[in-house]
């Protein structure tokens, strides 16, 4: 897949899946210096991830400050022909002054075992 430059950062476009229904995300930065994985409230809401009363909230600390989240296991993450399954995701505001949907954290690009290739500016995952 190719990599989109925004501001001198890369971003990509990808599918989840929840509870048999799909969202494509898009302006979702792939970021080496976050741990985990976290989306913006209001694009996962049209597949229903909405805070339930068992959910228990986390503070999550970044560059940008810190954030309160919720954590959802997400059927998968697609990218491509690429497909992640019962990933756990965060979900929280992102509100960051600038647009973004997303954030693909180290978690993901373990687990998915990603190439990122900044010269040709490409995202390989292996499956």
């Amino acid at each position: 897949m190719q990599l989109v430059l925004q501001d001198c950062l890369p971003f990509i476009t990808f599918v989840v899946g929840y509870n048999e229904s799909i969202v494509e995300v898009s302006n979702v930065l792939i970021d080496t210096g976050s741990a985990s994985s976290i989306f913006a409230t209001d694009i996962v809401d049209a597949i229903q991830i909405v805070p339930l009363p068992q959910d228990t909230l986390h503070v999550i600390r970044g560059i940008g400050g810190t954030e309160v989240v919720f954590k959802r296991c997400v059927d998968f993450i697609q990218v491509d022909d690429f497909s992640l399954p019962n990933f756990e995701i965060e979900v929280g505001g992102m509100d960051y002054d600038f647009e973004i949907n997303g954030i693909l954290g180290m978690d993901f690009l373990i687990s998915s075992g990603a190439i990122i290739n900044l010269k040709d500016m490409h995202f390989h995952l292996n499956s």
